[in-house]
C-alpha cells in the first residue's frame, strides 16, 4: 500500500486537480458563451444549437492541443509559455504520463522480483536490472513529484482562497532539491569495505591433521579446500570467499571459520559433518554467489538507508523496500534449499547421524552460551577480573541440557550462522532421514566426545585464551558503559562510574554566564534555573537570529497548559550543536535509568 501511495498518490491529486479547475473554468466560459449566443436576436436557432455545441466540444481546457483553425486565436491567447492556461495543460500531461510510468514500473518492479525466484544466474541479473532500474526511476520520481507538489503548494490555495504562501513553496522547493540530491548522490555513495572477523589464522604448521582432514573431505566433494582457515571463539562455522579481515591482514578467495568451543564439545565424525556441510557451500558455487551478490545487496540497502532518513527523499522508499522485500524472500527460499542440500552432502561423506548430532549440540551450546552472557550483563554490579565465560559454558552445559528449560529453549532453537538464515534445526534433522526426538536432545549434549580436533591443533588453547581474554574485556567494557545508563547512581561509587561517562558539561553563554547539563538535570547561573531530568517531558531548542533558547516542558500543568522554563542560549555559538548533542544523551540517559528500575520494580515507567 505504501508503494502504491508514493508512486500514485501525487500524480493523482494533481490529475483530480487539474480536471477540477478546468471544469470549473470551463463551465464557467461556456455559461458566459451560451449568454452571448443566445441574446443574438438575428441569429437563427439552429445556428445557435451549432454554435453551443461547437464550443462544449472545444473547452477553453484542450485549447493547447486543440489544431482547429476556429481555435487559433484562443490558443495563441491563452496558452503561451507558462501562462496559467500552458501550466495546467502541461501539470495534466505530466501527472497522467507519472501515472502510467508508476504502473509500469510496478510491473516491472514485480516481474524482476518473480525471476529472483527462478535461478540462481536470473537472480543475479534481476537484482542488478532492479537495483539500477528502481534506483533511478526514484531518483527521477522525487524530481517529478517534487515539481508538481510544488507547484501545487501555489495552485491550491490560489484556487480556493486566492492566495499563497511563498514561503511553504520555497520550503518544498528546497526540500525536493534536497530530496533529489540525497536520492542521486546515494546511488554514488562508495560500499563500506571491510569485514573483519575475530579470530586467528590456522597455518598448515598449526594444524597438520586439520588441513589434511579438510583437503581430504574437499577431494571427496571434488571442490578446491579452502586458502585460509580461521580459528575462533564465535558460535559457529562458515565458509566465504568475500574478502576478510583477521588481525588487520586481508585474506582473498576461500576461507573457512572453525570454531574451537564448538570443536571442543563435538566428536572428530560430527565435526567432520559439520566440515563437509561447509564445504558442499564451496562446491555448490553458494559462496561464490555471496560474493558476487553481497557488495550490491550492502550498497541497494546504504541507498534505501539514505533515501528513507532524508526528509520528502523518503516518497521513494516504499517502492524500493518493496522490490527488496520480494528479493529476500526469493534469498531466503534458496538459502533453505541449499542449507538441506549442504546437509544431504555432509550426511553422505560424513554419516546422517554426524550432522543430525552436530546439529543439536551446536544449538545448544549457542543457547547456553547465551544465557551465560545475557545473565553476565544483566547484573547490577561492575565485572571485576577475569569473567570465565568459557569456563561457565563448559561447567555448565550438560547441566543445562538437562534442565526443564532445555528442551523449550530447543524447541525454538536453530544453529547460528553469520551469513544465512538456516531453516528450523528439527526440519533440517528430518530432511538427512534421521529420527530423534526432542527428548533424546539432552542426552546427544550430555554425552562426552571421544575425540576431538581440538586434541590435533596444538596451538588451540593458546588462541582460545588469547581470543576470550579480549572478548571478555570488551565485554566487561560494554558492561561498564550499560551500568552508566542504569545507575541513578545511589552511593558514591555508582556515581564515580556514571560521571566516568556522563561528566558535567559546562557551556558558556553571553554575559560571562553558563549553562552546564549533568546526571541530576540542567543549571543555568542566569536566574538560578535549575532543571531536574525528572521534571522534564519534553525538550525543544528554539533557534532565531534574535536569541536561541532551550524550551523545557514540565509533566504539571497550569492554566490547562503544561509549565514550561526557558533556558537562554545566546551567545553560545559554535558549541550550540554539541550542547543539543548533550542534553539528548543525558536525558537519554535518565530515561532508560527510570525505566531500568521501573522494570526491576515491576512497574509502568512514568510516561516521559
Amino acid at each position: 500500500m505504501l508503494a502504491l501511495l508514493s508512486l500514485f498518490l501525487i500524480p493523482a491529486l494533481t490529475v483530480f486537480f487539474v480536471r477540477h479547475v478546468q471544469g470549473a473554468e470551463d463551465a464557467r466560459f461556456l455559461a458566459g458563451i451560451e449568454r452571448r449566443i443566445d441574446a443574438e436576436a438575428s441569429m437563427p436557432a439552429d445556428e445557435k444549437a451549432a454554435q453551443k455545441e461547437f464550443f462544449r466540444n472545444h473547452p477553453p481546457s484542450g485549447a493547447c492541443h486543440d489544431p482547429h483553425p476556429r481555435v487559433a486565436e484562443v490558443r495563441d491567447r491563452l496558452c503561451s509559455p507558462y501562462s496559467s492556461a500552458w501550466q495546467f495543460d502541461m501539470a495534466r500531461r505530466v501527472s497522467t504520463a507519472a501515472l502510467i510510468a508508476g504502473a509500469v514500473l510496478l510491473l516491472v518492479v514485480l516481474a524482476l522480483g518473480a525471476l529472483a525466484f527462478a535461478n540462481r544466474p536470473l537472480q543475479y541479473a534481476s537484482f542488478m536490472a532492479g537495483w539500477r532500474i528502481t534506483t533511478w526511476a526514484s531518483a527521477l520520481s522525487l524530481v517529478v513529484q517534487g515539481a508538481l507538489l510544488t507547484w501545487l503548494a501555489f495552485w491550491v490555495p490560489a484556487f480556493f482562497v486566492h492566495k499563497y504562501s511563498p514561503k511553504l513553496i520555497i520550503l518544498i522547493g528546497i526540500g525536493v532539491a534536497g530530496a533529489v540530491w540525497m536520492a542521486v548522490s546515494a546511488i554514488f555513495r562508495k560500499v563500506p569495505q571491510g569485514n573483519e572477523v575475530t579470530g586467528e589464522t590456522l597455518s598448515e604448521s598449526d594444524a597438520p591433521q586439520l588441513w589434511n582432514r579438510v583437503r581430504a573431505l574437499a577431494a571427496r566433494l571434488g571442490t578446491e579446500p579452502p586458502r585460509h582457515i580461521v580459528a575462533g571463539i564465535d558460535a559457529n562455522f562458515f565458509v566465504t570467499e568475500s574478502p576478510l579481515t583477521v588481525q588487520g591482514r586481508e585474506l582473498t578467495g576461500r576461507t573457512l571459520f572453525v570454531s574451537i568451543p564448538l570443536l571442543r564439545v563435538l566428536d572428530q565424525q560430527e565435526a567432520d559433518a559439520v566440515l563437509g556441510h561447509e564445504l558442499a557451500h564451496l562446491r555448490g558455487g553458494d559462496t561464490q554467489s555471496s560474493a558476487r551478490l553481497g557488495p550490491k545487496l550492502v550498497q541497494f540497502d546504504q541507498y534505501l538507508h539514505a533515501v528513507g532518513e532524508a526528509g520528502l527523499s523518503a516518497l521513494a522508499s516504499p517502492l524500493l523496500t518493496l522490490y527488496r522485500t520480494i528479493f529476500e524472500v526469493a534469498l531466503a527460499r534458496e538459502s533453505r534449499e541449499r542449507e538441506f542440500l549442504a546437509d544431504r552432502t555432509a550426511a553422505e561423506i560424513a554419516s546422517p547421524q554426524g550432522i543430525a548430532r552436530s546439529l543439536v549440540k551446536i544449538a545448544a551450546y549457542a543457547q547456553y552460551r547465551h544465557r551465560i552472557e545475557e545473565d553476565l550483563f544483566g547484573r547490577d554490579q561492575r565485572q571485576a577480573g577475569t569473567l570465565g565465560i568459557a569456563g561457565f559454558i563448559a561447567q555448565g552445559l550438560g547441566r543445562y541440557a538437562g534442565s526443564p528449560d532445555f528442551a523449550a529453549a530447543m524447541q525454538s532453537g536453530n544453529v547460528p550462522h553469520p551469513f544465512d538464515s538456516h531453516p528450523p534445526m528439527r526440519e533440517r534433522i528430518e530432511r538427512v532421514g534421521i529420527v530423534l526426538a526432542e527428548n533424546d536432545y539432552g542426552a546427544v549434549v550430555q554425552q562426552a566426545p571421544a575425540s576431538t580436533w581440538v586434541q590435533e591443533i596444538p596451538v588451540a588453547e593458546a588462541i582460545e585464551q588469547r581470543l576470550w581474554a579480549a572478548y571478555e574485556s570488551d565485554f566487561a567494557e560494554n558492561h561498564e558503559r550499560s551500568l552508566a545508563y542504569r545507575y541513578e547512581p545511589a552511593n558514591a561509587e555508582e556515581r564515580a562510574l556514571v560521571l566516568q561517562y556522563f561528566p558535567d558539561q559546562v557551556f558558556e553563554v553571553k554575559g560571562g554566564e553558563t549553562v552546564t547539563v549533568g546526571i541530576d538535570g540542567i543549571r543555568a547561573t542566569r536566574d538560578g534555573v535549575h532543571v531536574d531530568w525528572d521534571a522534564v517531558k519534553a525538550l525543544q531548542f528554539n533557534e532565531s537570529a534574535f536569541a536561541d533558547a532551550l524550551v523545557v516542558t514540565h509533566p504539571e500543568k497550569a492554566l490547562l497548559r503544561h509549565r514550561t522554563t526557558t533556558v537562554p542560549l545566546k551567545g553560545m555559538g559554535k558549541e550550540k550543536d554539541r550542547f543539543k548533542a548533550v542534553v539528548n544523551a543525558y536525558w537519554q540517559r535518565h530515561q532508560v535509568m527510570r525505566m531500568q528500575q521501573a522494570e526491576s520494580a515491576g512497574t509502568e515507567p512514568a510516561a516521559a
